[in-house]
């Protein structure tokens, strides 16, 4: 479960590293409140959700297991663990 958190919380704070590195090569302020306008972060919250949504779509249709599969839970067979299983 930390994975897929952890991969939605770095293309969150994506757009936003991007800009601090611009800031950077600048030569701008990057802690300055001046070079952090309402606006700019406005901007960078939508591109992050876009990025966010795009990620949760991508998942969705191409990771998982296939259509039709089903998925056989863990049991034993003769006296062995035999662990889950999609066939």
């Amino acid at each position: 479960m930390i994975r897929p958190v952890l991969t939605e919380v770095i293309l969150f704070l994506t757009p936003f590293a991007l800009y601090a590195g611009f800031l950077l090569a600048t030569r701008a302020g990057v802690f300055d409140a001046q070079s952090w306008p309402l606006s700019r972060v406005a901007w960078l919250t939508m591109a992050a959700f876009a990025l966010m949504v795009g990620s949760f779509i991508y998942f969705a249709h191409f990771t998982g297991a296939p259509v039709g599969s089903d998925y056989v839970p863990a049991h034993m067979e003769n006296g062995k663990f035999v662990p889950g299983q999609i066939r």
